[in-house]
């Protein structure tokens, strides 16, 4: 408990600071919420990892794996920050990083599931691509939004934290291709190393994630060939990201929360 407390309150700092340098240099705040924010995504992994050892094994129930993403986006975040004008994302992530181990840790501890090496490399690599694609969810919404008070000449503060239109775009499609490679890479193995993929209480899992990765992917064509950019990715990206969410853990609600299956 105490982990998470400290985890949450690292956060809950790094936000507070973050948005404070926003508000004093949009374009070049200052770095201290690095700090923080690190700290807080140590804590948060180690929470994770000392509760796979008390449960002996991997504990991937729904609000751990929800907790797990939340972790993945603020990492991720975090991390592109440093070299792109992308920090205000982190006032987003950070914050639900940390209501998202809240939840875990209020849920509890899952017994563990009994995953071979390659089961686990399954999901881990499942988990990224959910929290890259999540990242580039949120940078099309940003996107839409920018591009919407440029329509109706609203220059707002909070625009200039962002970077141009065309550098925000570039980032959005590189963070799904990125993701799209993981996603994958997830279907590949879990062809490959999950046995009952096509399993009954598996069947709509697997449809809706293929679904989504034909969508980004055809909006990875879409884009260049054609030159799909603005509205049009937004709508491609938060499609084809809303069934993956219902595909994984709309799925995992129904099995684990309603009918109390436990599944990967």
């Amino acid at each position: 408990m105490a982990l998470v407390i400290v985890s949450i309150l690292f956060y809950l700092a790094a936000t507070g600071m973050l948005a404070a340098a926003l508000r004093a240099d949009p374009v070049s705040p200052s770095e201290g919420w690095r700090v923080p924010a690190t700290l807080g995504l140590a804590t948060h992994a180690t929470v994770h990892i000392a509760a796979w050892k008390e449960v002996g094994g991997p504990d991937l129930h729904f609000f751990a794996a929800l907790s797990l993403v939340g972790l993945g986006m603020a990492a991720l975040t975090t991390a592109v920050a440093v070299r792109e004008r992308v920090a205000a994302l982190a006032v987003l992530a950070l914050p639900l990083a940390a209501v998202l181990l809240g939840a875990y840790r209020a849920y509890g501890h899952a017994a563990s599931m009994t995953l071979d090496w390659q089961q686990q490399l399954h999901a881990a690599l499942a988990l990224l691509a959910y929290a890259t694609l999540a990242v580039a969810a949120l940078l099309g919404v940003t996107l839409w939004v920018q591009e919407r008070a440029l329509r109706r000449r609203e220059f707002h503060g909070w625009s200039r934290a962002l970077p141009p239109l065309v550098q925000l775009e570039s980032l959005l499609f590189r963070t799904i291709a990125v993701g799209f490679g993981l996603l994958t890479a997830t279907l590949l193995t879990g062809v490959l190393f999950v046995q009952n993929l096509f399993a009954q209480h598996l069947m709509h899992k697997t449809v809706l994630s293929i679904l989504s990765w034909l969508a980004f992917g055809a909006l990875l064509v879409g884009r260049r060939r054609y030159g799909w950019r603005g509205a049009t990715a937004v709508r491609w990206t938060l499609s084809a990201m809303a069934l993956l969410v219902l595909a994984y853990f709309g799925s995992k609600a129904v099995l684990e929360l309603i009918l109390h299956r436990q599944v990967a």
